[in-house]
């Protein structure tokens, strides 16, 4: 049995996130932390893999402790950046305690990230439209930004800007892909991906209807991270594909 801790037990993923610990056969919710809970009740509980979804302005101090006391980390929260991640790598190499970081534990988003990084390398522009719930705090998504940098890691470079009217309501470029943010109830989270060619366009999408699409991502994850060195990044890493 994996002895399993959340952090943000009292958050929508988090409490999605104990949910699915509790009806695993192979794992057992040792500790919820939530709201003003000491992060110590983990290690007193035992746990040997940490579910952490915050925000971005705890997520790192919640790492930092969880490397620090010898805990394995799964981390949902989105918003950090190529220098967070180096930290947490440098902490993860330093402690032994290894750190898995995704910005989307659905399977099928996964696979749409990867399939537009494929139709990247036939296609010289491209935009992507993501839509999340109202309360979602960074823009663009974890998801956005880390599909245009596998478009562009499998484009060979930046894509080619589009439009005579480069003006705010374009959308932010990274990449060279311009990411539109909607924010909206009734929302979970949403993606499209759209390329365009001579006389052609081609859009990949993916809905997440509910949070429990998250779930058997995340369990994937508590089951393989004691074994992955260091910091993985992406749960495209874990599937065979």
């Amino acid at each position: 049995m994996i002895k399993v801790g959340v952090i943000g037990a009292g958050g929508r993923m988090g409490s999605a996130s104990c949910t699915a610990v509790d009806a695993a056969e192979d794992m057992q919710l040792v500790a919820r932390v939530a709201g003003r809970d000491a992060l110590s009740d983990l290690v007193t509980g035992g746990v040997e893999v940490a579910i952490e979804f915050t925000t971005p302005d705890s997520v790192m101090d919640n790492v930092r402790f969880l490397t620090s006391n010898g805990v394995h980390a799964v981390v949902g929260t989105t918003g950090l950046d190529d220098e967070r991640l180096a930290r947490i790598a440098s902490w993860a190499g330093e402690s032994g305690s290894n750190v898995f970081v995704a910005p989307n534990f659905a399977l099928g988003a996964v696979l749409m990230m990867v399939f537009a990084a494929k139709a990247a390398a036939y296609y010289d522009n491209a935009e992507i439209v993501e839509r999340h719930h109202e309360k979602k705090l960074d823009a663009p998504s974890g998801t956005a930004l880390r599909t245009a940098e596998l478009m562009a890691e499998s484009h060979g470079g930046g894509f080619a800007t589009t439009g005579v009217s480069p003006g705010p309501s374009r959308g932010e470029a990274h990449h060279g892909v311009r990411i539109h943010s909607l924010r909206l109830p009734g929302s979970v989270a949403h993606q499209e991906v759209v390329f365009g060619g001579a006389g052609e366009t081609l859009s990949i999408r993916h809905d997440s209807l509910d949070r429990s699409s998250f779930m058997p991502g995340v369990l994937m994850a508590v089951r393989k991270v004691p074994a992955l060195p260091g910091l993985t990044v992406g749960l495209e890493r874990l599937l065979d594909l």
